[in-house]
C-alpha cells in the first residue's frame, strides 16, 4: 500500500529527535531481556513528563505561596460551587488521598486564613470545610495562572493531537477508575 501524505507527516510528526528514553530502551534491547519494551517505553515517558509537569506547576503555585496538595483542596472547594464547603471524606476522596495526608492540608490551610472548618450544626461530630474569602481570592487568583501553565505545557503539541491524546489517557484511565 503507498504511502499518503497524510501517513507521511504522521511518521515525520512522531519521528522526533531522540528523548531520555530511547537511551535507555535501546540498552534494554541490546540485553534481549524482553521482546516487547514498548510497555516500558510508555510508562518512562509518562513517567519523566509527570515530573517536567509536576516541576513547571509547582513553580506557577509557588507564584501565590500554595504548594501542589494546597491549590488542590483550594480548587476541589471552589469548584464545588457555592457555598464552597465539603467534609475532609469528600475532599480526600475526590483527591485520592489518605485522611492523614489530608488533615495536614488542611491544617496549613487554615493557619494560612484560607480555608475554615466548623462543626455542622446538625452532628457536632461530622465537620464542615469552607473557603474563607481570603481563600476564595486566592484561588481565583492563582487558577488563571495554572491554566496558562497548563497550556504552555502543552504547547508543542498541536490540537488535533492534544485531542485524541486526551482520548486515549481518558480511555485507559477508566480501566483503573471505572465507567
Amino acid at each position: 500500500m503507498a504511502e499518503t501524505p497524510q501517513s507521511l507527516d504522521a511518521k515525520q510528526r512522531f519521528t522526533s529527535p531522540e528523548d531520555g528514553l530511547d537511551k535507555i530502551i535501546g540498552q534494554w534491547q541490546t540485553q534481549g531481556v524482553a521482546d516487547d519494551l514498548v510497555p516500558m517505553a510508555v510508562l518512562g515517558r509518562i513517567a519523566r513528563l509527570t515530573k517536567y509537569m509536576e516541576n513547571a506547576i509547582a513553580l506557577c503555585h509557588g507564584e501565590f505561596g500554595l504548594g501542589q496538595g494546597e491549590f488542590d483542596v483550594l480548587a476541589t472547594l471552589r469548584r464545588s460551587g457555592e457555598p464552597y464547603t465539603l467534609s475532609p471524606s469528600q475532599l480526600y476522596q475526590s483527591m485520592m488521598l489518605s485522611s492523614g495526608a489530608m488533615t495536614s492540608r488542611l491544617d496549613r490551610l487554615e493557619n494560612k486564613g484560607l480555608i475554615a472548618r466548623a462543626h455542622s450544626k446538625e452532628d457536632r461530630r461530622a465537620v464542615h470545610v469552607s473557603l474563607t474569602t481570603e481563600g476564595k481570592a486566592l484561588i481565583d487568583a492563582a487558577l488563571p495562572k495554572h491554566l496558562q501553565c497548563q497550556h504552555a505545557l502543552l504547547a508543542g503539541v498541536p490540537s488535533a493531537e492534544r485531542t485524541v491524546l486526551q482520548q486515549i489517557l481518558k480511555h485507559w484511565l477508566t480501566q483503573f477508575e471505572g465507567e
